[in-house]
């Protein structure tokens, strides 16, 4: 038996060594991701079973009566920082590193079980910390979630455009019907879901103008963005204007149904199955935006990637080698610095803000005043979802009309 058990301790052993060895050489962002889905596992748990243990650590509970709201709010800050704190160490170390070369580029791309212990070391140690700490993170944490947001939307829009132009430079009729026929799609789906909109937050009988209001913002902005980007001046195209309409309906309805439980003019009226649904798609949303935003920093043609990066231009062309030549260059081929393809320090603050922004997710903007059973419901949420569309759309006009207003910049 205890032969046995050895056998299976090595080859257990063994298998995480080759497990890691992969992750270091090939999937080294997506682990990254792999962990901060993690942390985001952890808080909800602690959020939903962790209130009677946090009752009972004296520096928290500070001998004052909290409401289970409050210490729900806790647990996800603290879980946070410590992610926030991980990500944001690594950000730091990892500054100035050009080439694989640097013995920080191994740091990155390696060391996995020793990077998961500090992880939890850091987590667990952020619930010995005063109240006061966490109250300042979670002040901060709303400018942080509110910057990655922003991050998210000139993401999209990068997403967008680069979209469009990969099917243009094909120049083949088959692409431009599929760039008409995906166009259509999302611009009937925009205003399809708009119209749902107007059923679900419009009840009859109720005075609901703020929400008519938005709901035909929203309409107006869409229908905007295909007369400005099929204006000749501009130049534009139909593709990008429709998925950002698709996306502002997204996000005005995350807005709406985020309403208050006693608004009457939320016609969901957030049973605990809608209160559910919507913190998975929060959830689905923000690690597929950092996943995404991960999976970009590889390209040139990001803000992601330094200027070091082997595609931020055209390979140089090298003469060819003479026998003497190619016989020293095998022996230094090994010392010759390879530029990294991204920036690992911004890539890292991506996490950094990530985790902020998970945090006001689950905390409903450290709004303790609604049920414990509802996941980012109230104003704070309404309104901040509401000026990250209208960003949006501004943004995505500014892309249009810029090169128009000043021809003689780069854009």
């Amino acid at each position: 038996m205890s032969c046995c058990l050895s056998c299976i301790g090595a080859s257990t052993c063994g298998l995480c060594g080759s497990v890691a060895s992969g992750i270091s050489k090939k999937s080294a962002r997506l682990a990254y991701c792999g962990l901060f889905g993690l942390s985001l596992i952890v808080s909800w748990i602690l959020r939903e079973v962790g209130a009677p243990l946090l009752e009972k650590i004296p520096w928290i509970s500070s001998s004052q009566t909290h409401t289970k709201e409050w210490y729900q709010i806790e647990a996800v800050l603290r879980v946070s920082l410590g992610n926030f704190l991980f990500f944001v160490a690594f950000a730091l170390i990892m500054i100035g590193v050009k080439d694989q070369n640097d013995r920080r580029d191994s740091w990155h791309h390696g060391g996995w079980i020793a990077k998961m212990v500090v992880w939890l070391l850091l987590v667990i140690l952020m619930f010995f910390l005063p109240d006061i700490v966490i109250t300042i993170y979670g002040v901060l944490s709303k400018f942080g979630a509110g910057l990655f947001l922003l991050v998210q939307v000139l993401i999209l829009l990068d997403f967008t455009h680069s979209w469009n132009d990969a099917w243009v430079e094909k120049d083949e009729q088959k692409w431009y019907i599929a760039l008409l026929v995906v166009s259509i799609v999302c611009y009937l789906a925009a205003f399809t879901i708009s119209g749902i909109m107007f059923i679900w937050f419009n009840p009859s009988g109720e005075d609901c103008g703020l929400n008519i209001f938005f709901i035909v913002m929203t309409m107006v902005l869409a229908f905007s963005f295909a007369v400005i980007a099929l204006h000749p001046k501009v130049n534009g195209s139909l593709l990008p204007a429709s998925v950002i309409s698709v996306y502002s309906a997204y996000v005005l309805y995350t807005a709406l149904s985020s309403e208050p439980r006693g608004y009457a003019c939320n016609g969901l009226h957030h049973s605990k199955a809608v209160s559910v649904s919507t913190l998975l798609l929060g959830m689905a949303t923000t690690v597929l935006s950092v996943l995404y935003s991960a999976l970009r920093a590889g390209s040139s043609t990001t803000f992601l990637s330094p200027p070091s990066s082997p595609r931020a231009g055209a390979a140089e062309k090298k003469p060819l080698l003479d026998g003497k030549e190619l016989e020293e260059g095998k022996e230094t081929k090994e010392k010759e610095a390879k530029p990294v393809s991204y920036s690992y320090t911004f890539f890292h603050l991506i996490f950094a803000l990530a985790s902020m922004y998970s945090a006001m997710l689950l905390s409903g903007w450290t709004n303790s005043s609604e049920s414990s059973d509802l996941i980012d419901v109230g104003w704070t949420s309404v309104w901040v979802r509401i000026c990250t569309e209208w960003v949006t759309a501004g943004l995505y006009v500014w892309s249009l009309v810029a090169p128009f207003l000043f021809p003689d910049r780069e854009f």
